[in-house]
């Protein structure tokens, strides 16, 4: 059959016959017997001790092909010891000359399934195979399959596409991973999606396997970047950002010198990689990050591009936005202005950069965003202005009350912060970290005096995944307030809805925070919430999935009329403990 004779493809090549010749031989010959006979001495194992051991094996039944496996399978397990033994030994030049012999000698057998390990292997051995045979490798699927990735990596230095094939799968997945622990049914202001060390996230599957495909190759490493950024321009998907910096101190992990030297980012993300790990940028990190920065130099500017990817990294942006809040409370109390204080101006500017990052690749223009004086000298103020509003109402609340009871806390929103979240990217995002702070101190008078500012804000950031999952986390602390009618309406009518029926993303947060904290909720609450957030015809899979869950929770929180008509017929009245069906 056909497998037969791919099993013995190119042995006659070599001279070596095959059973297309044994057939020859037996079709013209008077005696079979004979001519099988002489057939097995030209080409059987040439040892002369196995001219008695055989007809001995024979007796007892063992066939010769079986002998002549175990033979063969030891014969090649000692060739791949030996072949990669010549790959260590000798001079670089002489060492690879004899395995391109060997490989020039057994590479018209790569077809044959026993002989086939013996060729990949010489071939992985080879830093450079010859061009001709790697272009016979990937004009076959099953051979460019079998490929040791040494091997396919000299094959995608040349065929981009190729390349771009195996990555593309990847780097979906990535993206894929991302957004399922955002959207992630497990709610919590403990452990969110910047949770995880960056040593730990650099350990997950798929930045492991770029970093395995890449080995040591600055080319292919190149290529990576450039699908990056390419996805980066087309989607404005900052997760891509996150695998920039992942994979480059992957690199650095396994001390690959060869790519992190020439990788002109490698000393700043690293540099960065150990705020991130602090969840804080301290004043020593903060001059070596600004070195690197007044470091590009003219004719270099390009490296702005890079480094501005580096800091759109979500987890980034989120160590920058967080260090800006503590800095902001730190001049509360010393009494300083923002624009007194470098450290902050240098958060700042590392902001401006990173959320500067698409319109920069996209220009083309590699200089650095210029900062609005305003939003130092009048949005940061009034943060400060709100964290003073707190600490006057805590110890006003201390105070004995004179006759004029007690100082209600400030309800107004100063219309210059509404405008300033709507208008300017940089203040948003502070602005929104500035609400994250104060919902995760538990602070719900401040946070119901700000939530009427997110309805409209800069490209809808507000309604962005990263804040909703943040937002969602920390709201947990203040589950006991979801009972209270005015929390509910301020937070769900005044908030979340506003946005439902127009962005999916804030409908699946939405339900999110309701499966979780659905038993919290006042009933009647629960039950207009229940119907505006009934999915539509235009909803996805998730969003109706999601709701039949919250639906099915809500449905065995109803008791049953049979339970509510019955009087305990006890004396005694027991104490009511929630059923686990209620969580």
């Amino acid at each position: 059959g056909p497998g037969q004779a791919d099993m013995y493809a190119g042995l006659q090549e070599l001279g070596v016959a095959n059973g297309e010749d044994l057939k020859e031989t037996l079709t013209n010959c008077t005696e079979p017997l004979k001519a099988i006979e002489q057939f097995q001495t030209e080409n059987g194992v040439l040892l002369p001790s196995l001219q008695y051991a055989l007809p001995f094996l024979d007796l007892h039944g063992t066939p010769r092909l079986e002998f002549h496996q175990s033979v063969f399978d030891e014969l090649r397990e000692k060739l791949l010891e030996r072949v990669s033994a010549i790959a260590l030994e000798g001079k670089v030049e002489e060492r690879y000359k004899k395995l391109e012999d060997l490989l020039e000698k057994s590479f018209s057998l790569v077809k044959m399934p026993s002989i086939q390990p013996v060729v990949m292997c010489v071939m992985k051995h080879l830093p450079k195979v010859p061009e001709k045979k790697l272009k016979l490798v990937m004009a076959d699927k099953d051979l460019y399959k079998a490929c040791a990735v040494e091997v396919k990596r000299q094959i995608w230095q040349d065929n981009q596409a190729l390349f771009g094939d195996e990555v593309s799968p990847l780097l979906k997945q990535y993206i894929l991973e991302k957004e399922n622990i955002l959207f992630s049914n497990d709610i919590s202001f403990l452990q969110n999606f910047f949770s995880p060390s960056p040593k730990t996230r650099r350990q997950g599957e798929v930045v492991q396997k770029l970093t395995q495909m890449i080995g040591k190759n600055v080319k292919l490493y190149d290529m990576v970047l450039q699908f990056l950024r390419t996805l980066f321009l087309r989607t404005r998907n900052v997760h891509y950002c996150t695998l920039r910096a992942e994979l480059l101190m992957s690199l650095h992990d396994l001390e690959i010198s060869e790519i992190c030297t020439v990788d002109p980012c490698h000393k700043f993300t690293w540099c960065l990689d150990a705020c991130i790990r602090e969840k804080f940028v301290d004043n020593k990190r903060a001059r070596e990050l600004q070195g690197f920065l007044d470091g590009v130099k003219k004719g270099q500017e390009q490296v702005l591009g890079d480094l501005s990817m580096i800091l759109c990294d979500p987890f980034a942006i989120n160590t920058l936005a967080l260090s800006t809040i503590r800095h902001l409370q730190d001049l509360v109390g010393q009494d300083t202005l923002p624009r007194e204080s470098p450290d902050l101006l240098l958060l700042l500017r590392m902001l401006s950069l990173g959320q500067g990052a698409w319109d920069m690749i996209d220009s083309q223009v590699f200089k650095e965003p210029k900062m609005e004086a305003e939003l130092i000298t009048r949005f940061l103020p009034l943060l400060m202005s709100f964290v003073v509003d707190d600490h006057t109402f805590t110890v006003d609340q201390k105070l004995p009350s004179e006759e004029k009871g007690p100082i209600p806390y400030p309800s107004a929103i100063p219309e210059a912060f509404t405008k300033f979240l709507q208008e300017n990217r940089i203040a948003c995002e502070i602005g929104l970290y500035y609400i994250l702070h104060i919902t995760k101190q538990r602070n719900k008078n401040a946070f119901l005096r700000l939530l009427p500012a997110l309805v409209e804000t800069f490209s809808d950031l507000a309604f962005s995944d990263i804040f909703l999952h943040l937002l969602t986390g920390n709201l947990t602390l203040l589950s006991d307030e979801f009972a209270l009618e005015e929390f509910c309406t301020s937070l769900f009518d005044g908030f979340f809805l506003t946005a439902c029926s127009r962005k999916e993303n804030v409908h699946r947060h939405v339900l999110r925070l309701l499966l979780h904290l659905h038993h919290k909720v006042a009933p009647a609450k629960l039950e207009s919430l229940q119907k505006a957030l009934e999915p539509t015809k235009q909803s996805g899979e998730a969003v109706k999935e999601l709701y039949s869950q919250l639906s099915e929770k809500l449905e065995l929180r109803k008791p049953s009329p049979a339970e509510v008509t019955e009087t305990p017929s006890m004396e005694l009245p027991l104490p009511t403990v929630p059923t686990p069906a209620s969580r």
